[in-house]
């Protein structure tokens, strides 16, 4: 593919995956650097995201751990958090996913990225997330796991 064509195949998964939270990051580098935005969609979104070997809800879940264990990155966590919603996350298993991160990428970054997910699901009309602590909530009973 040439370069216009990486952009292109870049810019339909973008669409797929991030929608209008893609476009507006894309478009807010234009005039400051047009080159990272052209990179973000024809490398990261075409290139990279578009890999078969890892379902794009898997990709949504390790790019959330990374930014939040990156720290800084709340206008990431919130395109990526809309993007994981669009590729079939639930607001539970998002929020389990940055509770999860507590414990590798330390409690102030977890918060802030949860605190980025709660806007979020808000600005969606998501109900609050309510769980129990067992995990047994958003499971259907054949597949809980029992850990000892």
């Amino acid at each position: 593919m040439n370069r216009n064509e990486r952009f292109e195949h870049g810019m339909e998964i973008l669409e797929r995956v991030d929608g209008e939270g893609g476009r507006r990051v894309v478009a807010s580098l234009g005039d400051v650097s047009p080159e990272l935005g052209h990179q973000v969609v024809a490398w990261a979104f075409g290139d990279m995201y578009a890999r078969p070997e890892l379902p794009p809800r898997d990709r949504q879940l390790v790019t959330l751990g990374i930014l939040t264990a990156l720290g800084g990155c709340e206008i990431e966590l919130d395109v990526h958090i809309n993007a994981a919603l669009n590729v079939g996350l639930t607001a539970t298993e998002i929020s389990e996913a940055l509770l999860h991160a507590a414990v590798y990428a330390g409690m102030p970054r977890a918060i802030n990225a949860t605190l980025v997910a709660k806007r979020v699901f808000a600005e969606r009309g998501l109900p609050p997330v309510r769980n129990s602590g067992d995990g047994r909530d958003h499971l259907p009973d054949d597949q809980q796991v029992t850990i000892a």
